[in-house]
């Protein structure tokens, strides 16, 4: 049985990059995650995580540090309104990201919007009324 999932992303400044989610999704820090390397935001039950390219060594992943800037994961936010995502949409590229689509009406249904943060990570901002 899965008690919970978290979400981690590698970084070159956990510091800032947690920044811009703390500052566009209004989420808490988890200080007592906290670490030269490691920063995290509350995301309910879950985290969402920030490590410094430092714990590619640590998790036995050297051979496998990108070295392309291609996509492989991206994360979805749930948003209540629809209004809501429009005005986080607003506030990307205020604090340093960039809407790459949106926002759109999906194919199900959904508003959305598809963004990346200041280090070119995507994600999506999703209301399903």
């Amino acid at each position: 049985m899965i008690l919970a999932a978290d979400i981690n992303l590698f970084c070159r400044d956990p510091v800032a990059l947690m920044g811009f989610y703390r500052d566009l999704l209004g989420l808490p820090e988890r200080n007592e995650a906290r670490s030269p390397i490691y920063r995290a935001l509350r995301l309910g039950d879950a985290k969402l995580g920030f490590n410094r390219t430092d714990a590619y060594a640590l998790l036995g992943l050297s051979d496998r540090m990108p070295t392309d800037t291609g996509i492989r994961a991206y994360a979805t936010f749930a948003i209540a309104e629809e209004g809501e995502v429009n005005a986080l949409a607003a506030r990307v590229p205020l604090l340093g990201g960039r809407v790459i689509k949106g926002p759109y009406r999906t194919y199900y249904n959904a508003w959305q919007v598809v963004a990346e943060d200041p280090e070119g990570n995507v994600f999506r901002l999703n209301h399903r009324g």
